[in-house]
Formats: C-alpha cells, sequence, structure tokens
C-alpha cells in the first residue's frame, strides 16, 4: 500500500473517530442532564445506543485492518452507522428540551 492511501486512510479513520467522539460526548452530557432531571423516558432511549456506539468502535476497528477491495464498503457502512447515531442522539436532545419546556 502506498504512502499516500496510507496517509488518505488515516486522515479518514481520524475524521470518523472524531465524530465518534463528539456523538460520545453529548451522549455523556445528555446522560448527566436526564439523570439531574430524573428523564427515564430519555435514559432508556440513551441506554439503547450504548450497543450501537460499541458496534461502531468495532466497525471502525475493522475498517484499519480491511483490505484494498473491502475498506470502501466498510468505510460507508461505519459512515453510514455514525450518521445514524448522530440522528438519534439529536432526537434524543430534542426529546429532553421538549421535555424540559414542557416542565
Amino acid at each position: 500500500m502506498s504512502t499516500e492511501l496510507n496517509i488518505a486512510r488515516k486522515v479518514i479513520h481520524d475524521k470518523i473517530e472524531s465524530q465518534i467522539n463528539s456523538v460520545q460526548a453529548k451522549l455523556d452530557t445528555l446522560k448527566a442532564k436526564a439523570q439531574g432531571a430524573k428523564a427515564d423516558a430519555e435514559l432508556k432511549a440513551i441506554a439503547a445506543l450504548i450497543p450501537q456506539k460499541h458496534a461502531i468502535d468495532q466497525k471502525l476497528s475493522a475498517l484499519k485492518q480491511s483490505g484494498e477491495t473491502a475498506y470502501q464498503q466498510a468505510k460507508t457502512d461505519v459512515e453510514s452507522r455514525v450518521a445514524e447515531l448522530e440522528k438519534s442522539v439529536q432526537a434524543i436532545e430534542a426529546k429532553f428540551k421538549t421535555a424540559q419546556a414542557a416542565r
């Protein structure tokens, strides 16, 4: 594998990892707020996302190890899962804000 290809993969990996870390930080913040507000529905929704996040971590690790032929497929899969997780977190944030405004 060429040096340019290795660098390109590293950049992609770092970008995806940064997105995952951002989502994890949002989840942690939401969890703390939900615990403080005793928002059980939001806590359950957050807990349901934990396995999804772990699966993404595993897929990202597999992406690093994937060969030329499987790389694009694995990359697309990881990016799709991260986008789905981000949407789920945004939905929980919106629900939480709505619930807080109603209280």
